[in-house]
């Protein structure tokens, strides 16, 4: 499955489809270049999941919790400065992500093992024209 975003307009609309298409799935691990809007998108989605809390990346903390309107979670994890598995496990990571809850992972190679095997993989990468295409792997 692939969708193409043409451009920051239309972001909104690309996060509702890729909701759709995945169905009741909750644990996703994104992969892209840095730079090319992993975060952006996760931002989107987290607002078509009504999540009340400002969206910010997780640089620093490795997992941000939102909440949603409904009352339950959304965890999201910027691995990227995760170089031993055992700091993830330290962190609680498992936790999360066997929760229940939506989990969205950046640089989620560097904890590979911990992820569920009904992760779904979710590539972003830059196509012509600055657009970008959300291919949706597993």
């Amino acid at each position: 499955m692939s969708i193409i975003i043409k451009s920051i307009d239309s972001i909104s609309t690309a996060a509702l489809e890729f909701l759709h298409f995945v169905g009741e799935k909750r644990v996703f691990a994104f992969h892209g270049q840095m730079g090319v809007g992993k975060t952006t998108f996760i931002k989107a989605i987290c607002q078509a999941l009504d999540v009340d809390d400002i969206i910010n990346s997780p640089t620093f903390s490795i997992v941000n919790e939102y909440l949603r309107s409904n009352g339950s979670s959304v965890f999201h994890f910027d691995c990227y400065r995760i170089e031993d598995l055992r700091d993830a496990v330290d962190m609680g990571a498992e936790e999360y992500l066997y929760s229940s809850d939506y989990c969205f992972v950046e640089w989620a190679e560097n904890i590979a093992a911990l992820l569920p095997d009904d992760t779904v993989h979710v590539e972003i990468r830059e196509v012509e024209n600055g657009q970008r295409e959300i291919l949706i792997l597993d």
